[in-house]
């Protein structure tokens, strides 16, 4: 009996223990058909502080979606990349083979993700990238990765807005700065900033590429020997395009040791460096000061975001826009899955639906166009004072930004702004000075000369020391130093060109082809060409008719016998003068006719009738006399000229003359007025000029319009000009190409044209008073009969009623 009962009992408990274990296996099934598991893979740089602010945001976002979830749980599952391409794909295929992950999270570099976007495609699993390269065609990397997701900012719109900057500030040259990266290099970044540091007018006078940081045994040492070697160049505006952290620490602190963050210099930093700061020391902060960046624009208000912050731990600091992005990411995933209800097994529909996402998240909007992120982004401009940033101004692709950035320059020192914007480039010190090369032996002392020993005066030297004074009170001293050059003007160039000189102080021709190698300053003088003629005298024997047209010639011997006539048929019967035999009364007659021309007759006039006519005869002959004399006498003082042109020295094969120095001169008459270069002399100067005209050796001289008003006002008697060619480029100071000196001197030299001191020194040196060049006047013509005709006939007129009247009263 005892037997019979335990043996039941222990049948009684092997079946319950059966029962319950199919009854567990029943629950657990039951669960498992209930909650869909998803199972991530993320690709991270595990040991850099933006690594382990990702690492931190995605699985808070994890953690909350699993804690508010019924049916579904998402498992993480982290691999270190170490920025390493081929480490990435490693550790992607063993996440596809082994932990059968349904979508992939890059978080490294371009040159990782396209390598697992690879791995991606064979396997048909989305794979979403944190990275993108600036210069690629989308279309075609949709075609190329078909699983492919860009999550990454718009690196094409954060140089924009770096360039925008360069370009607010009107800085013309920078130095481009970036870590290299053995597997990645500078993504084409360096041509993508090139190309927006074009459009307006800047370029990249310099490129330092540091080798990545982990390559380098002495880190310290190879970024101050790289700064030292910039030292020379004239740029100080630094833009750092891509560092790791350590790089970015070390760069800035030798940068400031040699005084490369002083008040001259401008550091601008990209997004990807800007983002470290919410994690960098004070120390750290503190080398950057005075420092620009960009930082993607986020809120920090919103109740996500504070959540977010409360869950970090204190040592990830306050959660960066890498952080937020990595959120998202997570974000992106389990709202996909939630339009799935849970079910994530269909990879194409997966796809399809993280695709069609459209949600604000933590770093701004997030939806999608064509594979990659579509949303208008937003940045902001900060500025590294008292060892924290601030935010300056926000910049869109299409509005720019939002209040200027010159509201920086002449501002009072606020909130730890600094006071003024930073110039971006290196003015001349005493070690240092301005060196400016002095073309000697000009065409014209009036523009340069040089007395023994070294000293130099002229229009151009005092104009020169006249910005010099504008813009040292404007930045302190400038110091320079001339060196003389007897040289052609294009020979000279080449000291500017090649970078010996710093700027060439002279008489220089502004053109087009000398403007692709040098920058010129703004004209202090306009420039045209003009011809100059010798004044020659047209001698003739009969130049004491000239003053008179042959019609008012004839007209006035017509109207002299008219009215002598008239006076001698009314006086001749009453007046004894005028009778007696015929012969006393002709010779009478004629002598008062000729004697009324200087009004010297003496015979009276006796009756009423040819007393009027005779009044009206000295009116007429007052008028003559006085014309005839003026018009003689402007005659006789000035020079006639022939009326000569260019046309003419081609046509009689004339020598012309051309200033030895004026290369452009001689090609432009050669080019444009197709003159035979067998015609064109070359001539040496004032001396030379005027030994050749008196010579005969030369006919025409072709002179830019500044050396010809100094000409003509020094023989304004003895020659004249014609215009040949309206306008050139004008006269200016030669500067190294994209010197920002070229802006500053003018602005200094606007600044005396408007203040009429650039005048002053014009009538001082090139045009003094002592001369009015009057002589460019047309020949002197003769009067003529339309001048007078009224004259004449009111004359003939009173006469001819005088006669009438005569006759009537006789009868």
């Amino acid at each position: 009996m005892n037997f019979h009962t335990q043996t039941s009992k222990a049948v009684s408990n092997v079946l319950l223990r059966h029962f319950l274990t199919i009854l567990l296996l029943f629950i657990g099934a039951q669960v498992a058909y209930s909650f869909q598991n998803t199972i991530v893979g993320v690709l991270i740089d595990v040991n850099s502080k933006t690594g382990e602010q990702q690492r931190m945001a995605m699985q808070i976002a994890a953690q909350r979606f699993n804690n508010d979830s019924q049916n579904h749980y998402i498992k993480l599952f982290f691999r270190d990349s170490g920025g390493i391409p081929l480490q990435a794909a490693s550790s992607a295929e063993e996440l596809i083979i082994k932990k059968k992950v349904e979508v992939i999270l890059v978080m490294g570099t371009w040159q990782e993700a396209t390598l697992v976007a690879d791995q991606g495609n064979s396997a048909q699993i989305p794979i979403i990238s944190f990275s993108s390269p600036p210069m690629i065609p989308p279309d075609s990397m949709q075609h190329r990765w078909p699983f492919l997701i860009q999550m990454a900012k718009d690196q094409a719109a954060q140089i924009n807005c770096i360039a925008d900057i360069i370009h607010e500030f009107n800085w013309r040259k920078v130095i481009a700065i970036y870590e290299d990266n053995p597997y990645s290099g500078d993504s084409g970044m360096l041509s993508l900033f090139s190309e927006a540091l074009q459009k307006g007018d800047s370029q990249i006078e310099n490129r330092l590429v540091l080798p990545s940081f982990t390559s380098l045994s002495d880190p310290k040492g190879f970024v101050l020997n790289e700064l030292l070697e910039l030292l020379p160049l004239q740029s100080r505006v630094f833009v750092v395009l891509q560092a790791t952290f350590p790089m970015i620490t070390h760069l800035f602190r030798e940068a400031k040791k040699i005084g490369l963050l002083g008040k001259d210099s401008a550091w601008i930093m990209n997004e990807g460096i800007t983002s470290m700061l919410d994690f960098a020391n004070k120390s750290v902060l503190s080398s950057m000061e005075g420092a620009l960046g960009i930082k993607a624009y986020y809120s920090t208000s919103s109740l996500s975001y504070k959540q977010l912050q409360d869950d970090f731990q204190p040592e990830h600091a306050k959660p960066g826009s890498d952080a937020l992005q990595a959120y998202d990411s997570v974000t992106l995933i389990t709202k996909a899955l939630e339009r799935m209800n849970g079910k994530s097994s269909n990879s194409m529909v997966f796809l399809e639906k993280l695709l069609s996402s459209d949600f604000n998240g933590l770093s701004g909007n997030i939806r999608f166009k064509d594979g990659h992120l579509f949303n208008t982004p937003v940045l902001r401009v900060i500025n590294v004072v008292n060892k924290e940033y601030k935010e300056l101004d926000f910049w869109t692709p299409k509005l720019k930004f939002g209040k200027s950035l010159k509201i920086l320059k002449d501002r009072e020192t606020k909130g730890g702004l600094t006071s003024t914007a930073p110039k971006g480039w290196k003015l001349p010190t005493y070690a240092e000075p301005l060196k400016v090369a002095i073309p000697i032996n000009p065409a014209f002392e009036n523009f340069l000369k040089e007395d023994p020993p070294k000293k130099y005066d002229g229009f151009c030297i005092r104009l020169f020391l006249e910005t010099i004074k504008i813009l040292s009170y404007k930045y302190g001293d400038i110091p320079y130093v001339f060196e003389s050059f007897n040289e052609s003007y294009d020979k000279l160039l080449l000291n500017v060109i090649n970078k010996s000189h710093h700027a060439i102080v002279g008489d220089l021709t502004i053109l087009a082809n000398r403007s692709k190698d040098v920058s010129f300053t703004q004209p202090y003088t306009d420039s045209s060409l003009s011809v100059i003629f010798p004044i020659e005298t047209e001698g003739s024997m009969w130049l004491f008719m000239q003053p008179f047209s042959w019609e008012m010639w004839l007209a006035t011997i017509c109207i002299l016998i008219y009215t002598t006539f008239t006076v001698w048929f009314l006086e001749h019967e009453f007046n004894p003068d005028f009778g007696g035999p015929l012969e006393n009364q002709i010779s009478t007659t004629l002598w008062f006719a000729f004697s009324s021309l200087f009004f010297a007759h003496r015979e009276r006039i006796r009756s009423n009738s040819a007393r009027v006519a005779v009044a009206a005869w000295l009116f007429l002959v007052f008028v003559i006399n006085s014309s005839y004399t003026a018009n003689f006498s402007s005659m006789l003082t000035v020079k006639r000229w022939s009326r000569r042109d260019i046309e003419w020295l081609k046509q009689n094969n004339f020598s012309v003359g051309c200033e030895n120095r004026s290369s452009f001169v001689k090609n432009y008459m050669i080019d444009v007025y197709k003159f035979h270069p067998n015609q064109i002399i070359n001539v040496h100067g004032e001396h030379d000029i005027v030994d050749k005209f008196k010579s005969k050796k030369m006919h025409a001289l072709f002179f830019e319009s500044p050396y010809e008003r100094v000409f003509l006002n020094k023989y304004p008697r003895d020659y004249t000009a014609i215009t040949a060619a309206y306008k050139f480029g004008g006269l200016g100071f030669v500067f190294q190409k994209g010197s920002p000196m070229a802006k500053e001197f003018s602005e200094a030299i606007l600044e005396l044209a408007e203040n009429g001191k650039l005048k002053s020194l014009e009538e001082q040196w090139l045009t003094p008073p002592q001369c009015s060049n009057s002589n460019r006047s047309p020949e002197t013509e003769g009067l003529t009969l339309p001048n007078f005709w009224i004259l004449y006939v009111m004359c003939a007129f009173i006469c001819t009623i005088c006669l009438v009247l005569s006759v009537s009263s006789q009868t």
